[in-house]
């Protein structure tokens, strides 16, 4: 269900962004609602702890365990130096 809001702003605003609106072939009105509703989403992934992976990420998982202090630089040279002896 739409409801009506009034807003004041700036005139130059206004003007720039009807055409953007415009030229995105979208309503301003439409245009702030889109914006309101990603500040909506991003406020609501910042509060969460777990984000959401996608199925076809989660379908790469290969079952190895990395540890999480691990010195990527010394172990790629430890396996170049066993690769090239």
């Amino acid at each position: 269900m739409d409801a009506k809001l009034t807003l004041k702003l700036d005139k130059y605003v206004v003007d720039r962004a009807k055409e953007y609106a415009t030229s995105q072939k979208r309503s301003l009105s439409r245009l702030i609602e889109s914006y309101l509703k990603s500040l909506i989403e991003n406020d609501k992934m910042e509060n969460k702890n777990d984000i959401e992976i996608s199925p076809f990420v989660k379908s790469l998982r290969t079952g190895v365990k990395i540890p999480a202090n691990i010195n990527y630089k010394e172990a790629y040279s430890d396996y170049l130096s066993e690769k090239y002896k």
